[in-house]
């Protein structure tokens, strides 16, 4: 019980807490690279923090939001997008992801269009009682499947973040990323609305039984007669967890099978290291070049 009750409380804090948990076998963990530090002289966009807590989708629920314009950003031509999971950890200087970091570093040598960013935290529901803590609305949000989380970006979070601001409706130019649970919301994004979001990028997904996500390899192979309109970039780490939800290696490696097998347009890295954003975070360069390169503006 006290390691069901752990792990439980894992999906709540986020990937973070596995850090370091989680030896490698073989493979070397990925270190970052240039891209993934700030480099002087290279412009820096505005990272503005907000909040919303307006949701009638996920009822009760605060969030916080970030939204970054790159420095080169003049809204005569729209903008691509890209949207994180896990806002907090994405942003963050000295986080795995840097995201904002690496897109100033990529568009300022022209190898990434202009591209917007928004980063969104799971939301938060107040506690019922006095003295309590409030409840993560973090499991519910990203490992449920179905398009719940897709109309709250759509019609909820997005027009407010993306207001006054020309971002292409090109889904060729929007990707939705994220990392462990969020790994799985992006999928989800992209699988349930590719008219919205054309590119995905999930590291160490948790494509496991905690809320039905390991059927996304039986759906995808499902689709090999008329695969839907996706570019999809995943990591996984050999090390990463195995237990009473499943086996978060073999589970990544099915659904690299299950797109290769349709037909997707996809890449799949298997590094070293166990439920940790460092892997994902030090391809992050790669994966963004590599999911661009076929669309966007």
């Amino acid at each position: 019980m006290r390691r069901k009750k752990s792990y439980l409380l894992a999906l709540l804090l986020g990937p973070a807490f596995f850090c370091g948990s989680v030896s490698s076998f073989g493979r070397d963990v990925p270190k970052p690279g240039q891209f993934s530090r700030v480099q002087a002289g290279v412009p820096q966009g505005e990272l503005a923090r907000r909040v919303f807590s307006s949701s009638k989708v996920f009822p009760e629920t605060t969030r916080d939001y970030w939204v970054y314009v790159p420095k080169q950003y003049t809204g005569e031509k729209p903008a691509n997008l890209v949207v994180f999971q896990d806002g907090a950890g994405a942003v963050k200087l000295d986080g795995a992801l840097r995201v904002p970091v690496v897109l100033d570093n990529l568009i300022a040598e022209g190898r990434l269009p202009v591209t917007v960013g928004v980063f969104v935290n799971p939301g938060s529901i107040p506690a019922g009682k006095p003295g309590a803590a409030p409840r993560s609305n973090r499991s519910y949000e990203y490992d449920s499947l179905g398009g719940r989380y897709a109309k709250f970006l759509e019609e909820e979070l997005l027009p407010e973040a993306l207001a006054g601001l020309n971002v292409t409706v090109n889904p060729a130019g929007r990707l939705a990323g994220g990392v462990s649970s969020g790994g799985v919301c992006a999928f989800t994004l992209g699988w349930e609305r590719p008219d919205l979001f054309g590119l995905v990028l999930s590291g160490i997904g948790s494509f496991t039984n905690i809320r039905g996500a390991f059927v996304y390899p039986s759906e995808v192979r499902k689709t090999k007669a008329s695969p839907k309109k996706l570019r999809v970039w995943l990591q996984e780490g050999e090390a990463d967890v195995n237990n009473l939800f499943g086996h978060w290696p073999l589970s990544n490696q099915d659904l690299a099978g299950a797109l290769k097998y349709a037909g997707y347009e996809s890449r799949f890295e298997l590094t070293g290291g166990g439920h940790s954003g460092a892997g994902v975070g030090a391809l992050l360069p790669e994966a963004l070049l590599w999911l661009f390169k076929a669309g966007g503006n």
